[in-house]
């Protein structure tokens, strides 16, 4: 692999494990509450390290490039949630989802579901939880994810 590629597969890697490192921080340590968007934005990163990880494994230069290109679509993909989830904080347009929290009743009675219920946090998709100079966690990932992608992909095609 070339200097641009072995690059492309590290940024294909940290970059989905800094932003749910970030994601889960900010959840577990800042006590912020994740929406069902913000949960739907996680799961391309997941995805994406699995990939990145499996270029770091896989036989041959094709393979790996391959995986490479999936990470970077994976990390695209969140990141082109993260624009949707941010346009409806923003109010730019409606949300697809009524964004509650949802309890299961598996085996419990129903007063105990009714109390799950009713303790639940209910987190809107629509209202910014924290924002920075304007700009909400679903905005930082849709920038960084959709910058990140173009970054990876670019490297992947460079030759030398």
């Amino acid at each position: 692999m070339s200097w641009a590629q072995s690059r492309a597969r590290l940024i294909a890697l940290l970059l989905p494990l800094l932003l749910l490192a970030g994601a889960w921080g900010s959840q577990l340590i800042g006590g912020l509450v994740p929406c069902e968007m913000c949960h739907w934005q996680r799961w391309p990163h997941y995805a994406a390290v699995l990939a990145a990880a499996f270029a770091f494994v896989v036989p041959g230069r094709s393979s790996k490039v391959t995986m490479i290109v999936i990470a970077a679509l994976l990390i695209a993909v969140s990141g082109l949630i993260g624009v949707f989830h941010a346009g409806v904080e923003y109010h730019w347009w409606q949300g697809i989802t009524a964004c509650s929290t949802m309890v299961t009743g598996d085996g419990v009675s129903t007063d105990e579901m009714l109390r799950r219920l009713l303790a639940a946090p209910v987190i809107r998709c629509d209202a910014a939880q924290w924002t920075l100079v304007g700009v909400s966690l679903a905005g930082f990932n849709a920038i960084l994810s959709l910058g990140g992608a173009a970054v990876i992909l670019w490297l992947i095609g460079r030759v030398r």
